[in-house]
């Protein structure tokens, strides 16, 4: 039994197909196959079941895949501590963060990465919460920058800050002459969404969970559409096809000319976002280092925590 070959059966699970799994370990998919074929008969157990198109894991399976990536978190382990003898903080840190977050943050963070920490290069990944998650888990990525809540999965967690939500809305709409707008005003209005998947769109039905019903004569609402991005919301919202909520760190540092942002009245609704990584991941300095990194940005009308 070799890393290779656990790592091999980790892949295939993760991916449900021997071709996507070989692609992902670069090798070609008979090497894998053979390989993992030579772990069966060496364990005299099967790992997965062979059906067409389809790969499943047996329920022993997913017991030794479980292993395995435990075992390869600890082989890696080893690595990150020869490291840390050297440089704590040398090599890569793979960071993950949610769509929501990754366009407002990353260029001032990525630059204060670069100027202190040039040894420790940020490989980044955007995705929903549920997909860092995985990752994390699987040991794709070391860290991941998130918004509460999400399930508990035993991570690490340090928060970084709260941060309140705005209104957005055309530059003709009533809203855009006010200095604050309170959330029960947001139910007779056109609200656009972020789609199925983004935890903010959730946060946002929080706010105003009236518009959590989609049906046609759902009191206080009339419709609603959703988006794939807030910054295609926001060009939805200037085109005057309703009025969106946004957090405040998307807020565009210079006035738009078809767009108004307007806070919300007291008690503002927000979002902690956190940092959060394996509790065996053992690169402490670099989350250190991440963490002055993030606390070294601009972050305007956010409120920082320790």
């Amino acid at each position: 039994m070799t890393l290779t070959e656990l790592r091999y059966i980790v892949a295939v699970a993760r991916e449900r197909h021997f071709g996507r799994a070989a692609e992902a370990c670069f090798v070609s998919q008979p090497t894998l196959s053979v390989a993992i074929k030579k772990l069966e008969e060496e364990l005299e157990v099967k790992i997965f079941e062979r059906g067409g198109s389809e790969v499943s894991i047996t329920p022993l399976g997913e017991d030794i895949v479980r292993q395995a990536q435990s075992v390869i978190e600890q082989a890696n382990a080893i690595k990150e501590i020869a490291k840390r003898g050297k440089d704590p903080l040398a090599g890569p840190l793979r960071l993950g963060i949610i769509y929501t977050i990754g366009p407002y943050l990353l260029p001032e963070l990525v630059r204060h990465s670069i100027e202190h920490y040039p040894q420790m290069p940020l490989i980044l990944q955007e995705h929903f919460t549920v997909k860092l998650l995985e990752m994390l888990r699987t040991g794709e990525l070391d860290c991941a920058i998130m918004a509460e809540p999400f399930p508990d999965t035993g991570l690490a967690i340090a928060p970084l800050y709260d941060e309140p939500f705005v209104v957005a809305a055309p530059a003709g709409h009533p809203f855009a002459q006010r200095e604050q707008i309170s959330a029960a005003e947001l139910k007779s209005e056109t609200m656009l969404l972020l789609g199925t998947g983004h935890c903010f769109r959730d946060h946002v039905l929080e706010v105003c969970p009236e518009f959590a019903r989609f049906s046609s004569d759902a009191e206080g609402i009339r419709k609603s559409f959703e988006g794939s991005s807030l910054e295609t919301i926001k060009h939805m919202v200037a085109s005057g096809m309703g009025v969106t909520v946004v957090p405040a760190l998307s807020v565009p540092k210079e006035p738009q000319a078809h767009l108004r942002f307007v806070p919300f009245e007291p008690p503002v609704p927000s979002r902690r976002v956190v940092l959060a990584w394996r509790r065996s991941f053992t690169r402490y300095e670099a989350i250190a280092a991440l963490r002055n990194a993030i606390y070294a940005c601009s972050l305007p009308d956010i409120t920082r925590l320790s």
